[in-house]
């Protein structure tokens, strides 16, 4: 309720908020806060890592993706600049020897995603059991 003051010829209405109370818990939150800040414990986060295998296999084959999506073979099979029809191909051809083959992609930091996902549903298709993403 606004309160009345009377100056001079008539009632009128003081339309202001009075800001002390505000102020005073204003106040007593921040002492509480203050006081109880160093009472916290913080907390752990734990951050999951890439784990590492036991034993990398002794054979395997790594296709490379470079920035502009250009594949190369590496490990059982050395090919550069192959089409995704070939290297799946190539690849097919060592899982009739091997069914376990692992496969490793390795794709540049600038590449799409979409890109590594796409050779991996190839890869996926074609058979292959094992398929691994290279980090660095």
């Amino acid at each position: 309720m606004a309160a009345v003051t009377s100056r001079g010829r008539g009632r009128r209405t003081i339309n202001e908020i009075n800001m002390v109370p505000f102020i005073d818990v204003m106040l007593v939150l921040l002492i509480i806060f203050m006081v109880t800040a160093p009472l916290i414990t913080p907390g752990t986060i734990n951050v999951p890592s890439a784990g590492k295998s036991s034993k990398a296999p002794d054979k395997r084959v790594d296709v490379q993706i470079d920035s502009e999506g250009k594949l190369s073979l590496a490990g059982e099979v050395k090919r550069a600049g192959v089409t995704d029809k070939e290297a799946v191909a190539a690849i097919k051809d060592l899982l009739a020897d091997n069914p376990e083959l692992p496969v490793m992609i390795a794709a540049d930091s600038e590449l799409r995603y979409q890109q590594v996902m796409a050779m991996m549903k190839l890869l996926r298709e074609a058979g292959v059991q094992r398929v691994g993403l290279s980090v660095k």
